[in-house]
């Protein structure tokens, strides 16, 4: 297949649509079941290159969940532990320990469960059936990933009445190394993004304490891959194999590191104890109940236990789960990495950084103020390393 014609591009009055390879050659996919757009596939080919280039860089089963170009989160196959399958609802999943893939998926798409409603899935290994399984529950728009085994296949194929998107990529397809665009007419060139992220770029640490174990390096360049494919500017939390909070596209250092550190504390208070025992109505949908989650945890517009709400959601009214409950709760947490796709400016975000558990900071470095950025870190106890590298993407 060397184009697919579209039915519209980024909005329906984008018309004509298309994908195709600009030297003529066959392009590097085959679309086994429906009718991906374009924003599907945007989603395809960024989430595959950050599935890929993890997969390379840790040795494991990689999976990840984007929405709107950028990921929701991107994890590696470890098993996940009983508090943690029960936040991401796959307590019932049998044989979830077997597959270091699905273990992936059940992480990427259980972090952030609201932001990855509808999403576009990479997975980088052959899909099996327990992850196939794990994809059909959940509402999502598509998956890529470089093989099907036939169950898994058949499963994923009677998602949305057969016409789920299903992706194959060619794995050894490797892209020319300049890229091209055009914005309003006008064409921009240039070269493709191939800088390694490995653990070379962990070793200029410039704070006192410089001990960081495996799975913190782990945790780090999970961040830095997440960011490197993440609308910027971008900070990425990133815990026990995972990213647990992603800031995209913020103007601001500060608003980044914010938005991902109030994304990584929802993570970690999904799985406290007053959560996990939410006494949810059991027809209530898996939308529905993680709206409510959201709301319990981070009072939003709607008062979920509030009388005439709760009713809605609960078989019983539960206790609210207040600031200081939570306080308490993610005062206990620690050892969490963070990275940044370029300098932190000032210190506001390291002093940000901290409340949300973080023991392990990777940023570019090459601020005038790198000084107050490294004495706030020694203030804590934080590791902190200069990567030398921005990740900007856009």
């Amino acid at each position: 297949m060397k184009e697919f014609q579209l039915k519209y591009g980024c909005n329906p009055n984008q018309k004509p649509a298309r994908i195709f390879m600009e030297d003529g050659s066959e392009l590097p996919v085959e679309i086994l079941c429906g009718r991906p757009g374009y924003i599907n596939f945007l989603d395809a080919m960024n989430s595959w290159q950050l599935v890929r280039e993890l997969k390379e860089a840790t040795g494991m089963s990689c999976a990840t969940s984007f929405k709107h170009v950028s990921p929701t989160s991107a994890a590696v196959g470890k098993k996940l532990p009983e508090k943690l399958k029960r936040a991401c609802f796959v307590l019932d999943i049998k044989g979830l320990d077997d597959s270091p893939l699905a273990c992936a998926y059940a992480r990427a798409r259980g972090t952030d469960r609201m932001s990855s409603f509808g999403d576009w899935i990479a997975l980088s290994d052959t899909c099996d059936v327990t992850t196939a399984k794990l994809i059909k529950r959940e509402v999502s728009d598509g998956v890529i990933a470089p093989g099907y085994e036939p169950e898994a296949l058949e499963i994923l194929r009677t998602k949305k009445k057969g016409a789920y998107n299903i992706v194959k990529i060619d794995p050894d397809y490797v892209p020319a190394p300049v890229e091209r665009k055009q914005v309003f007419g006008v064409t921009f060139e240039q070269g493709r993004n191939n800088f390694r992220i490995d653990n070379s770029l962990l070793q200029n640490i410039v704070t006192r304490n410089k001990e960081i174990p495996e799975s913190a390096r782990i945790d780090l360049i999970i961040s830095l891959i997440t960011l490197k494919y993440t609308q910027s500017n971008s900070v990425c939390y990133a815990y026990d194999g995972q990213a647990i909070g992603v800031g995209a596209g913020q103007q601001s250092r500060i608003h980044c590191t914010r938005l991902a550190g109030s994304k990584a504390d929802t993570w970690f208070l999904r799985q406290s104890d007053k959560v996990l025992s939410l006494p949810f109505r059991a027809e209530l949908g898996r939308a529905e109940r993680d709206n409510a989650i959201d709301g319990y945890i981070n009072q939003n517009e709607e008062d979920v236990c509030a009388e005439g709400n709760w009713q809605k959601y609960f078989t019983r009214r539960p206790e609210k789960l207040t600031a200081e409950e939570k306080r308490a709760y993610l005062d206990t947490v620690s050892g969490v990495s963070c990275g940044s796709d370029a300098f932190f400016p000032f210190s506001d975000n390291i002093e940000r950084a901290h409340l949300s558990g973080a023991s392990f900071i990777a940023e570019p470095g090459g601020s005038l103020r790198d000084d107050a950025v490294i004495e706030c870190c020694d203030k804590y106890g934080i590791v902190l390393a200069f990567t030398g590298m921005r990740l900007f993407h856009h």
